[in-house]
């Protein structure tokens, strides 16, 4: 009882610490108007997305940032579907330099990361904005990320990313989970002690990616495209990593709608814990699962004062970060998946010592 005490005391300071540091990450509002002189590269690695590529290839026709300074490389990954067709019909009207890397239908273990790797390798922008295929951006979402690498000078940047809002519970629960990684990402990032990213919407210099070696070290993996290299960056570059909180830079994804593909993803997602190399991040991830285990305890113990304080404080971060991200409707939900949660991270913390799952329609590990 004792040791479940002093770890939810330590459940409690870490969110205050979340709340405080949320709120004023949130309210930073100054920024360097962007020269929008630097050359990107938005590399987007997809595989059989004909329902959606269409749909970002058009928002990047939008983008107020000048066409001649950024191109984009879409990384195809042995789509079966009419992803390539959509894509080299798109090139005519594309007001942007728009390219299209075939890459073979392989079995390599981390299909992503040699999308990307590829795709560097023929960029020709100093700055790297990764994206997936399935996500929609806003008009300044380029502007945006520019402005923050003009005034810092970031060696990486890690914007906004939710889910697309749609009328069902597992909708509501996955953008709920979802604001409380971002949120929780953001304020380490913005603490200087970077732990999670979303390779959704993530930026890094060309330089740093081949001085770090890119994922050289983590390659056989075939998630953590994003965090792996975010590790490798902020050890080298302490206060090289940084948040982009601004709205205007937000990210758009589909959440999955099928609670197999929900189980196939968040499998997917903690399969990287076992292989953190930084100790913190391990440390971090293990008090984490150590917390919703012993938050089942106390449901079963019905020890209301503790689950009170917990939830609590928890509720208050949650519902800064959801309405923050424009999903004040979803709210509501959150006193629901706060009871759920600890099931779920207790029962995928497990799942993920095991090997292999399915994504696109691939078996990997």
């Amino acid at each position: 009882m004792t040791i479940v005490l002093i770890i939810n005391i330590l459940y409690f300071i870490l969110t205050s610490v979340l709340v405080i540091t949320w709120l004023k990450l949130s309210q930073q509002k100054e920024r360097v108007p962007s020269r929008k002189d630097t050359k990107l590269t938005i590399i987007v690695p997809v595989r059989n997305e004909e329902a959606n590529i269409g749909y970002l290839l058009q928002d990047l026709n939008q983008q107020n940032y000048p066409f001649a300074n950024f191109e984009v490389i879409i990384a195809n990954d042995g789509s079966t579907d009419k992803t390539e067709q959509i894509v080299l019909d798109f090139q005519e009207r594309a007001k942007y330099s728009l390219k299209l890397l075939n890459l073979l239908n392989d079995n390599e273990s981390s299909p992503k990361k040699r999308a990307i790797q590829k795709s560097i390798e023929i960029a020709s922008g100093e700055l790297i904005v990764t994206t997936d295929g399935d996500c929609r951006v806003t008009k300044n979402w380029l502007v945006s990320i520019e402005e923050l690498y003009q005034k810092t000078g970031a060696k990486l940047i890690s914007s906004l990313v939710t889910f697309t809002d749609e009328k069902t519970f597992i909708n509501a629960a996955q953008i709920i989970e979802f604001a409380s990684l971002i949120g929780s990402g953001a304020c380490a990032m913005h603490l200087k002690k970077p732990n999670m990213c979303n390779g959704a919407n993530i930026a890094y210099t060309r330089e740093v990616f081949e001085e770090v070696n890119g994922f050289e070290g983590n390659e056989h993996l075939a998630s953590g495209d994003d965090e792996f290299l975010m590790h490798k960056i902020a050890q080298k570059y302490p206060e090289g990593v940084v948040f982009n909180a601004d709205t205007k830079a937000i990210v758009r994804t589909k959440a999955p709608n099928t609670w197999q593909s929900f189980y196939q993803q968040r499998r997917r997602w903690a399969s990287k814990w076992r292989h953190y190399q930084d100790w913190k991040v391990s440390l971090l991830a293990i008090f984490i699962f150590t917390v919703n285990l012993s938050v089942l305890w106390n449901l079963w113990q019905l020890n209301i004062l503790i689950l009170g304080l917990k939830f609590s404080l928890e509720f208050v971060f949650l519902t800064l970060v959801v309405r923050y991200l424009g999903h004040r409707g979803k709210i509501k939900f959150i006193p629901i998946i706060q009871l759920c949660y600890p099931f779920y991270v207790v029962f995928f913390g497990l799942v993920a010592q095991g090997k292999g799952y399915v994504w696109k329609g691939r078996k990997l590990s």
